[in-house]
């Protein structure tokens, strides 16, 4: 596919739609990522969740998303990126009517692992079409600085509009919001993307084995470390979902290895560059997970902010991780190329968490924080854009869907196993549950996420560089 810089003006504003619509799509996903949060207390008392069982209303979602991601990929690589993001749209759609026309907690919780499963196909079909549809270099720098821009801006508004939603029109409306605006996406789709060709979906058969072993492993892992702070991590439902899950990935990698045409190509898991930047990638989504919940809990039970106090301080931190995305990241790709930028990115965004937990006191607030809120945008925003600019680079057009899912499996496992060791940490040896002791946890958390913030950097040096500063 040509690059849009070198095309006719109306193709250059056609592309400029298709990347609008692109980057609307993963701000619809972002946004329900946090929008559900604020509506959980409400919607627990309406459809009769316990304290510790409303969790799987955020459980469910990551299950039906972890669980189906490489499946998702492949699918996008064999049947075509656009028909799986027009499918994921509408699973989306669907499942999201469904949940805020629930009536009881086993319909909702369906309806959110059929909404992941949504997203485990949209995930990668957006990133597939930024890959095949904007040439390696600059224009998808740009590409991925619009696309990583809005996912940051579904974050912010994320937490204020399901507050908004919620206090005036219930919490049936944190689901119903999703449904216009997914039907919306799909039916631009057919007219903004070009159609699946040849060169973007292969005929040829399935790889069923692979595809079971890939859905029940990924699913039993995610399950285990949602399940791990209900049930225990030595309980049946933590440890024992998280070793049978490891175990079927193992056995996956071994089938795959004798499969003829596998659903993970193993040249893809055998370079140095892609299996470097999913490790990077886990760790980065591992301490933003564990970072925005040091600032969380210092925010309300430390300082007694209310949830909108909250999400508005915030707001620092979002809109230069956006700033950062859409100007920075591009700019320095192409002057630096991946592997420096990633790295400076990683170890910046470390620096930003060590000072973010330096201005956390009990006398601290909004103003102590922002210095660490600046810091962690800027170089947090760069870093995001920076490791999927990595994931698809030096990919065949037939193995973009595949190395999109991979990334996004990373990100899944990687942010759902970092929340758990960050909780770990923080709540270690707590006995009074005094502000005092709550923040002693909290900073040392925030610290050990500093030190392997930085240290994920540091394994980006790794990345095999090549003429153009991508990797290989």
């Amino acid at each position: 596919m040509t690059l849009a810089d070198s095309r006719a003006p109306t193709d250059r504003g056609r592309s400029g739609l298709r990347l609008a619509l692109l980057a609307f799509t993963q701000l619809i996903v972002a946004l329900d990522y946090n929008i559900v949060y604020v509506a959980l207390p409400d919607l627990g008392t309406a459809l009769g969740f316990s304290p510790r069982s409303v969790q799987w209303v955020v459980s469910a979602y990551a299950i039906g998303l972890g669980g189906l991601l490489l499946l998702g990929g492949r699918a996008v690589d064999r049947l075509g990126a656009r028909r799986m993001f027009v499918l994921g749209l509408s699973l989306y759609a669907a499942a999201s009517l469904a949940g805020g026309l629930a009536t009881e907690s086993a319909t909702l919780i369906v309806a959110r692992a059929v909404q992941g499963a949504g997203g485990a196909l949209l995930a990668p079909a957006t990133l597939a079409l930024i890959y095949r549809g904007f040439a390696e270099g600059a224009a998808r720098n740009r590409a991925l600085g619009a696309w990583g821009m809005a996912g940051s801006a579904g974050l912010a508004a994320g937490s204020l509009l399901g507050g908004v939603l919620t206090n005036y029109l219930g919490w049936e409306w944190v689901f119903f919001v999703n449904v216009p605006l997914a039907i919306g996406a799909a039916a631009a789709a057919p007219r903004l993307l070009d159609p699946d060709s040849r060169g973007a979906s292969r005929p040829g058969g399935f790889d069923v084995p692979g595809a079971l072993l890939s859905t029940a492993g990924s699913t039993l892992l995610v399950f285990g470390l949602a399940s791990g702070p209900e049930a225990g991590w030595g309980s049946v439902r933590g440890a024992g979902a998280l070793v049978a899950g490891a175990a079927l990935l193992a056995l996956l990698l071994l089938v795959e290895s004798r499969t003829r045409d596998p659903l993970i190509p193993p040249r893809l898991l055998r370079r140095r560059g892609p299996a470097t930047t999913m490790a990077v990638i886990a760790v980065f989504q591992g301490t933003l997970g564990g970072g925005y919940y040091v600032l969380t809990s210092y925010l309300q039970p430390v300082l007694g902010y209310s949830a909108l106090a909250a999400g508005l301080t915030f707001l620092p931190l979002t809109l230069v991780c956006m700033a950062a995305a859409l100007k920075a990241a591009p700019l320095l790709l192409g002057r630096w190329g991946v592997r420096t930028t990633l790295s400076a990115g990683m170890i910046g965004a470390g620096a930003g968490i060590g000072v973010l937990t330096a201005g956390m006191h009990i006398g601290g607030g909004f103003w102590t924080l922002l210095p660490g809120s600046v810091i962690w945008g800027l170089f947090g925003g760069v870093a995001f854009v920076a490791l999927f600019a990595s994931a698809g680079a030096g990919v065949a057009p037939e193995q973009q869907g595949v190395a999109s899912g991979l990334a996004s499996t990373a990100k899944e496992v990687g942010g759902a196993i970092g929340l758990a060791v960050f909780v770990a940490v923080a709540t270690a040896g707590q006995a009074t549950g005094t502000a005092a002791e709550t923040l002693g946890g909290l900073q040392t958390a925030g610290w050990a996420a500093a030190a392997v913030t930085a240290a994920g950097g540091l394994i980006a040096l790794v990345l095999e560089p090549t003429k153009e500063g991508t990797i290989s």
